[in-house]
């Protein structure tokens, strides 16, 4: 059992200064029960507590340590960045360098806005597709998070055609009435959210593939269905691939199911690590946007050169490795295989989805596609089961609705100790 003595003392005194004692809210276990564990480093698939306990690590930030903590080329392109400055608030060409690499490695990016995080991104990205199409409504999925702009903080209302309420105070009801919820992989209630508002869509935004209600996959046709009411309607497609962006593949999922958005909104992974996000698409769309359009968005740090300095060698080394994504499919199937083999041991039903080096274990019997599957989960036995991983080592993501993320990091052996853990943890639960 690991001793966090020093956890525990910091996440009491932080209580007395920050809401909740963290700076977001899974980070406080509240989930899963127990107190927080606060890192003190990190390497490779490790993590490192205050009190100096180890953990082989899944969450990775939530998607962007792909290659794994403190990769070395990272850490020496934010070291030779931070010599020359922390921040102009100016034009810097690694800005350029970083901009061209993403549209040469998304098809669907044209042009390309750096910002500050994936919210930022999404905000900015609906505004312009507002802006873009004259229209003032939004249609968004269950389950699917796009941060904690005001927009998407609208819970679904009693019908596919019926408005969303506000699930947050502080988010009006004028907002919510601009914005319509629907099942995530149902396109006949996106059609009919559609037809209901005839002419007065500006967006679709999706996950393409859902990492916050766990990892949940677009049905077969799918992305492809949406991109048809888009294109016979008028309507702007945004894929928020602030997860999947340069995880799934070197083009995101959208290079995975072969379906191009009009806009796409990216984050974590084009910053190493350091905190980003970047909004981009059709060249006729991101020229609505100032300076040279009239859709307005500014930041002080947007560009920020030691962000794209990170980022761009993310990037670089991403291009460099051909056997990137395999190698990760593979290892992230192993351990999908061998954690199906211990339920399959103990005779128990739960369901397992993967895509590429994404990975979740839901405690459910059924098929989990939608936000209404994942919440039939046992909430309360993923929670045990949480804590006893984490008493073998292995930290997870401190909630069911979160999917695992697995980096180039994790070896056969390491899998194998992570499988062992599962089946050890399993066991105990049952």
């Amino acid at each position: 059992m690991h001793q966090i003595t020093k956890s525990n003392n910091l996440f009491e005194e932080a209580q007395n200064y920050i809401p909740g004692g963290v700076n977001s809210p899974v980070r406080a276990f509240k989930a899963v029960g127990g107190n927080p564990i606060f890192i003190k480093k990190a390497k490779g698939a490790f993590i490192y507590d205050e009190d100096g306990n180890e953990y082989i690590e899944l969450i990775n930030s939530w998607g962007p340590m792909i290659l794994g903590h403190a990769n070395e080329k990272i850490e020496e392109a934010v070291h030779e960045a931070v010599k020359g400055s922390l921040s102009f608030g100016a034009p810097t060409a690694k800005e350029i360098e970083m901009a061209k690499t993403i549209c040469e490695m998304v098809p669907s990016i044209e042009k390309v806005r750096m910002v500050n995080s994936g919210t930022e991104a999404t905000m900015s990205a609906v505004r312009l597709a507002r802006g873009y199409t004259g229209r003032s409504k939004v249609i968004k999925f269950e389950g699917c998070y796009h941060g904690h702009g005001d927009s998407f903080l609208i819970a679904a209302g009693s019908g596919a055609i019926t408005l969303g309420e506000p699930n947050s105070p502080g988010v009006t009801k004028g907002t919510a009435r601009d914005t319509i919820t629907v099942p995530f992989n149902d396109i006949n209630k996106v059609h009919e959210a559609v037809m209901a508002n005839k002419d007065n869509v500006a967006a679709v935004i999706i996950e393409p593939v859902a990492g916050n209600m766990g990892c949940i996959l677009p049905n077969q046709g799918y992305l492809e269905a949406l991109r048809k009411i888009c294109d016979s309607e008028g309507i702007v497609l945004i894929f928020d691939e602030v997860m999947t962006g340069f995880r799934l593949s070197k083009a995101g999922a959208q290079g995975v199911f072969n379906v191009q958005p009009d806009l796409t909104t990216l984050g974590k992974i084009i910053g190493g690590g350091m905190p980003v996000g970047a909004y981009g698409g059709k060249k006729e769309i991101m020229d609505f946007v100032a300076p040279v359009g009239p859709v307005y968005q500014a930041g002080t740090l947007s560009g920020n050169p030691v962000a794209m300095a990170a980022g761009h060698a993310m990037l670089n080394e991403i291009t460099s490795d051909e056997s990137l994504y395999s190698d990760l499919a593979l290892i992230t199937a192993k351990l999908e295989n061998g954690i199906q083999a211990g339920l399959d041991e103990l005779g128990l039903p739960y369901t397992i989805n993967r895509i590429g080096s994404m990975i979740s274990l839901f405690f459910t019997s059924e098929k989990v596609t939608d936000f209404e599957g994942a919440k039939k989960c046992d909430l309360k036995l993923f929670g045990q089961y949480f804590r006893e991983m984490l008493k073998r080592g292995v930290y997870l993501p401190p909630s069911q609705f979160e999917s695992w993320f697995i980096s180039k990091s994790i070896t056969p052996a390491l899998a194998d100790r992570i499988i062992e853990a599962s089946n050890e943890s399993l066991k105990a639960i049952h």
